[in-house]
């Protein structure tokens, strides 16, 4: 096993998959307004935290993760991977006295910007490639050290003056990354990958005083996730596998992350694997024109949004994050014939061969002969009448029913609702016939606003079961 750079092939293959993989990287890293002073900006790193040992025995967070995954590797093959973590750096923002000293402040006031407190995160890698021969058995497993840094920048004013300084210091982290493969029976020679990677740090809380969170992340690896390359041979989907590997992929465990295929459509022998659920061969949107560090980014309504903010908020962005000052300057300096690029896009258009059937319009677009909606066919349908069969028994508005989501993973959040009850509000008919029932979730606080607002949990008859007692 060795840890030196990797081959140029391999770091060629790379290059595509790590477009996304910086997106799981800085997910949600700071998001908009972009200021330290939301709300939501001062509870940090919600994915992929892997904390110290002391810490996650008094927490819900880990600090490990465990990747399983099925691969085929040829003759001579060797696994390149890369595990990628933010490292947080705690900023202090001190102002310059007259003396030629600095004195810590809560904020510092630029021209163009307002410097406060800020956890930083400095992105770190782990790499090492192994011939996977000696993968099998035992394993191998690579320790690593990131060591404490400290660092200061000084702050100028318009002239050219020192101000003050940004004082940054990160603490020391240790983990290590453990790899083994086993061989399974069947038709094939297939072997389980197994990844983990741990933190290994010995932080303890300081004595005296509960344990703290905010104290912990400068010693966590944050949105830990990993890339594996095969220079010979390939990985199986975890998600769509061939019919002879499913009991198989069903039979691998994978905790606090999930392995996907990445890089080129059409390719198998790299993988990502991510604290983040990914479809195979995730990609970036090519009419994003950067990182804008909100889950499921919406590019246009958050570019506008960013737009709009006052000039005493885009100062106190500027200030929290370099990264965030970015975002302010790309809004900024968007033209109209950019940002109407991200107004929508049509994806996977197929060629049609032969004459079409239907008429033009006024603009030569071929409409059909008849309309795909005919709204007099909802005549026959009452949300609040209908009834659909479930388990034998009617069920309708009113109608108790338990959730058991999952089946067609439309929506990853869904499955933290299996086994909850819920009450029927309507029963519901597409326009592809399919019935839909609209739900309230039983306890849920919000039920009645979600009533008057009309915007319900929507689940099909077969994700749901009547219970014994429906009450």
């Amino acid at each position: 096993m060795t840890a030196p750079a990797f081959a140029p092939e391999t770091e060629e293959r790379l290059a595509l998959a790590r477009q996304v993989a910086d997106a799981v990287l800085f997910e949600g890293y700071v998001l908009y307004p972009y200021r330290a002073s939301a709300a939501k900006n001062r509870l940090r790193w919600q994915f992929g935290v892997l904390v110290p040992p002391a810490w996650g025995a008094e927490c819900e967070e880990h600090d490990f993760q465990h990747t399983e995954c099925l691969m085929e590797p040829r003759a001579e093959a060797s696994l390149a991977v890369e595990v990628r973590f933010l490292h947080a750096r705690r900023r202090t923002v001190q102002r310059a006295l007259p003396d030629g000293g600095f004195e810590t402040v809560p904020e510092l006031h630029l021209d163009d910007r307002v410097l406060v407190p800020w956890d930083e995160g400095a992105e770190e890698r782990v790499e090492l490639v192994a011939p996977v021969a000696q993968l099998t058995g035992d394993g191998i497993e690579f320790p690593f050290r990131k060591p404490a840094v400290e660092d200061t920048e000084p702050v100028l004013d318009a002239t050219g003056r020192t101000v003050g300084r940004l004082l940054r210091r990160s603490a020391e982290v240790t983990g290590v990354v453990r790899l083994s493969a086993s061989e399974l029976d069947g038709p094939y020679r297939v072997l389980r990958l197994t990844a983990v990677v741990e933190n290994t740090t010995p932080w303890t809380p300081p004595e005296g005083r509960a344990a703290d969170r905010d104290a912990a992340l400068p010693h966590s690896l944050v949105a830990t996730h990993l890339l594996m390359a095969l220079s010979n041979g390939s990985f199986l989907s975890m998600t769509d596998p061939p019919e002879w590997a499913r009991g198989a992929v069903a039979a691998c465990r994978n905790l606090h992350t999930w392995p996907v295929l990445a890089g080129e459509p059409g390719r198998a022998d790299l993988v990502l694997s991510s604290p983040i659920i990914l479809e195979d061969h995730p990609a970036i949107a090519p009419e994003s024109l950067g990182a804008l560090y909100d889950a499921t980014e919406i590019d246009e309504i958050l570019a506008l949004r960013t737009a709009a903010l006052t000039d005493a908020e885009k100062r106190e962005a500027r200030g929290t994050d370099a990264r965030a000052a970015a975002v302010i300057d790309l809004a900024d300096s968007m033209p109209a014939e950019v940002l109407e690029r991200l107004h929508g896009a049509v994806r996977g258009l197929r060629e049609i061969t032969g004459e079409p059937d239907g008429f033009p319009d006024e603009f030569g677009v071929t409409r059909p002969d008849t309309p795909w909606w005919d709204p007099a066919s909802d005549a026959g349908f009452d949300p609040d009448q209908d009834r659909v069969m479930v388990d034998g028994r009617p069920v309708g508005k009113g109608s108790r029913v338990e959730l058991r989501p999952g089946l067609r993973h439309t929506d990853a959040q869904d499955l933290f609702l299996q086994g909850r009850t819920a009450t029927v509000e309507a029963v519901l008919h597409d326009v592809d016939g399919a019935v839909h029932l609209a739900v309230t979730v039983d306890g849920d606080p919000g039920a009645d606003i979600r009533r008057e607002q009309g915007r319900y949990l929507y689940f099909q008859p077969d994700e749901v079961v009547v219970p014994e007692d429906p009450r």
